[in-house]
């Protein structure tokens, strides 16, 4: 596919990420209200929260390693099987144990997915092309993190909060499912061809040693973190200062919807900007806004900071992506994209254990100042990384996007196998 040409595989994975995110962003919070209600503290929320990374941080690398030598296509099925099996199941789960090892199932379908589906968009998009579709792609994240919480606040309720939440975690798996409609070829032959013509697996420390690998991770994880620590402990902070799950469930979206809105103007910004100078101050801002969650602000003050967090938060995914994958070698993007996906998980494994701990000896509002000291830091490694050539405009086409014709030796052409990125 030539750059500018046919992006409808975009569209549809973005369609179907939608779903996939949904579910997930529906289940999580239905799975701390349960997890409550069937009588929980704020440890043991924690502890949930961070069995659904536990899986996936042993099974990341694999599956980039196998997807670097092969097709991107079938993690994407696999992932939304296990999401909506894990959500379900979850639902009808009786006991804590239970409920964290499905809700572990349904983080390794969402470490299937993403693997699969950040390898499709690196290896069919062109180095001028990555920032604007990884940002466009994770719009869909953002689209499926404004409709579940609502979806999850309009649900649970009312005087059987275990019977409600189960419901809602049931729903999200039959929405997971709606993803399947959109997968349909969705990975291009010339594509697919690439990841079957790989050399020798590159060692993981050459790839952690590359030059910008490590400051994409880092900012990934703190930004991942943040965003998943909002998730799981904001209705444990509305429950203790009096806020109903259906208004948490709106300031969950209204992040959601900021970030959205950063994603669609997020090429401009990079042209303004730059990506050192754009990471570093929405990092900066980030840490800020999280510890203000701290304080004990009105709701529609609480609103206004989750509105601009969001904004801020929705730089840091699209960006560490495009980092990672133009920092690492060609033939080992896949397994650069897994690694930083590990780091994610290792920050969804420690952030809520570490939250949870800190909740339980401070008070339900403390995380957010260790997320504040996280993004704090971020910042900092934003602005002494190194800066990578700019990815957004026409003029970079060195290296062409799966199936561009691209002059050979003799005054000919010859399909190009793959986007180097």
């Amino acid at each position: 596919m030539a750059p500018g040409g046919n992006r409808g595989w975009l569209l549809r994975l973005v369609i179907a990420f939608g779903f996939a995110q949904a579910a997930v962003s529906m289940a999580r919070p239905a799975v701390s209200y349960r997890a409550l209600a069937l009588g929980a503290d704020e440890r043991a929320v924690g502890v949930i929260a961070g069995v659904y990374a536990l899986l996936p941080l042993f099974a990341a690398v694999p599956l980039g390693r196998r997807t670097d030598h092969g097709r991107c296509a079938p993690l994407l099925p696999a992932g939304v099987v296990l999401i909506a099996g894990g959500c379900a199941l979850s639902g009808v789960a009786g006991s804590l144990w239970t409920m964290a090892l499905w809700s572990g199932v349904m983080g390794l379908g969402h470490l299937c997915f993403v693997i699969g589906a950040q390898s499709l968009v690196a290896r069919q998009s062109a180095p001028h092309e990555q920032d604007r579709n990884f940002g466009h792609f994770t719009i869909g994240a953002s689209l499926g993190q404004l409709i579940g919480p609502i979806a999850a606040g309009a649900l649970i309720g009312g005087p059987d909060m275990a019977g409600s939440s189960a419901l809602a975690l049931v729903v999200a798996g039959a929405g997971a499912a709606v993803a399947f409609a959109s997968l349909w070829r969705i990975e291009h032959p010339g594509a697919a061809e690439s990841g079957t013509q790989r050399g020798a697996r590159v060692p993981v420390g050459s790839i952690l040693r590359s030059r910008g690998v490590p400051a994409g991770i880092l900012i990934s994880l703190s930004v991942l973190s943040a965003t998943d620590i909002l998730t799981a402990y904001l209705p444990v902070v509305g429950e203790h200062r009096g806020i109903s799950p259906a208004v948490i469930g709106v300031l969950l979206s209204l992040r959601a919807a900021a970030t959205i809105a950063c994603r669609l103007v997020l090429t401009p910004l990079l042209r303004l900007l730059g990506r050192t100078a754009l990471l570093t101050t929405t990092c900066l801002l980030a840490a800020l806004l999280c510890a203000g969650v701290a304080l004990p602000v009105p709701v529609w003050a609480l609103a206004l900071m989750l509105v601009v967090l969001g904004f801020c938060l929705g730089v840091g995914q699209p960006l560490s992506m495009t980092t990672v994958v133009q920092a690492a070698p060609d033939e080992a993007r896949s397994t650069a994209l897994a690694l930083r996906l590990t780091g994610n998980r290792l920050g969804q494994v420690a952030a809520p254990a570490a939250a949870g701990l800190i909740a339980g000896v401070a008070g339900v509002a403390a995380p957010f100042v260790m997320l504040g000291a996280l993004l704090l830091l971020s910042s900092g490694v934003a602005l002494r990384a190194p800066s990578t050539a700019p990815a957004t405009g026409p003029a970079d086409r060195r290296r062409p996007a799966v199936g561009q014709d691209v002059p050979d030796r003799a005054g000919g052409s010859r399909p190009c196998r793959e986007a180097k990125g």
